[in-house]
């Protein structure tokens, strides 16, 4: 029981705090305006791990890559404490570990653009003038954008939230089909 108690907090600071790295990524990949509230609050919360990186590992091509790392290594670390967690030795997730832990951030990556799409949804259908609707049509617009070309809206809706939602849950299937895969080699 406390094994699962801690795996469960485990997954919890982990995901949220990579979904935070990733994040971050993301509005610096779609020049989001490093003034609003969105945007400080995810520099506060994440400035600790990026800024010692970024004097390593610098921007190249408009992304982010320290950050990307910092995520890449939350994720390194989190599988370590989860093995130890479980009473295997933590030299046990290297080296397949570093591609599992390239497999569980693009789950975190799948994950907030599936969170992102549906809190768009509601706040479209119960407040579309909310503060954050901006913010997230901002950041979700390249992605909804090539979808919409494909699927037509319908008597006056956007279903492209809809198409990103399920390309989202059948990456997240592939992505634990590799991650499967990744820790049987």
């Amino acid at each position: 029981m406390l094994v699962d108690i801690a795996r469960l907090l485990l997954d919890l600071v982990f995901s949220l705090f990579g979904a935070l790295l990733l994040l971050r990524v993301w509005m610096q990949a779609t020049q989001l305006p490093p003034r609003n509230p969105l945007s400080q609050g995810v520099f506060q919360f994440t400035n600790w791990m990026v800024l010692p990186l970024r004097r390593i590992v610098p921007g190249v091509g408009g992304i982010d890559w320290a950050s990307l790392i910092a995520a890449w290594l939350c994720a390194v670390v989190y599988l370590v404490l989860i093995t130890a967690v479980v009473g295997v030795s933590p030299v046990a997730v290297f080296p397949r570990g570093l591609l599992v832990a390239l497999v569980l951030v693009a789950k975190w990556g799948a994950n907030l653009v599936m969170w992102m799409t549906l809190l768009m949804a509601v706040l479209s259908w119960v407040n579309p003038r909310a503060a954050a609707m901006p913010i997230l049509q901002h950041l979700l617009d390249p992605l909804l954008r090539p979808i919409r070309r494909v699927i037509p809206m319908v008597g006056g809706f956007d279903l492209s939230p809809l198409g990103l939602f399920l390309l989202m849950q059948i990456l997240l299937i592939v992505l634990a089909r590799l991650s499967q895969i990744f820790a049987t080699l």
